[in-house]
């Protein structure tokens, strides 16, 4: 079985994002490149998270050719392969439907840097123009709007956070939406106020170090 263990790892944060309430039922998918081998891991298009199984998940090329699996590759699987293809930074991709990040995403409101734990994914997120979900068209908004971050807002539709593997990319997406959930409770009662360029400049620095996890084990 190819990919073995990077299956178990993608049913593991799938797993995640229900328990931690990022999303819910089949809203959302994750994925895994192995630059190595060229290969893409993907979950399966709708299926619940609590059912998938590893050999529901799909391995692929970027081309779109499947290599290994019977079931259908994501819907979305077009925006995760174009961060492989020009982001090297980037080998793990998680898109989900959150609350928080979504209402802002419906606003067409990008979040600012309200929390110096946005710095995990940038100095702010950027809201990616709308398009219909699984088309080329998304998949080229959603990498326009995330270059020099590490997530983007999808118009009308969720979230997309990616890192160097699935540990890192599931807490910049966690962390995206509690900056949401904090921005958008603070707009309720007044003006948030913004951290400035510099210290977010000075927060990116210290998280190059802080806090980063190396792998799924060390967690």
């Amino acid at each position: 079985m190819l990919m073995e263990k990077e299956r178990y790892e993608l049913i593991e944060f799938g797993k995640k994002l229900v328990d931690t309430d990022l999303t819910k039922g089949t809203g959302g998918n994750l994925s895994v490149f192995d630059r190595d081998q060229g290969l893409m891991a993907i979950t399966p298009s709708g299926i619940d998270f609590y059912e998938i199984k590893p050999e529901d998940i799909v391995i692929m090329r970027l081309d779109g050719e499947i290599v290994e699996g019977d079931r259908s590759p994501s819907s979305e699987w077009s925006m995760h392969k174009i961060f492989y293809e020009k982001r090297t930074d980037l080998n793990a991709i998680i898109h989900a439907h959150t609350t928080y990040s979504t209402v802002l995403a419906t606003l067409r409101w990008e979040l600012p840097a309200s929390h110096y734990m946005i710095a995990v994914a940038g100095s702010t997120v950027r809201v990616a123009d709308y398009a219909t979900y699984g088309t080329p068209e998304l998949a080229f908004n959603a990498f326009e709007a995330m270059q020099d971050r590490k997530a983007v807002l999808l118009a009308n539709h969720g979230i997309v956070g990616g890192d160097k593997d699935l540990l890192n990319a599931f807490n910049v997406v966690e962390e995206v939406e509690y900056c949401s959930k904090i921005y958008v409770k603070a707009k309720t009662i007044g003006d948030p106020v913004v951290l400035p360029e510099d210290e977010m400049r000075h927060m990116a620095e210290k998280f190059k170090t802080y806090g980063q996890k190396k792998s799924i084990k060390s967690e």
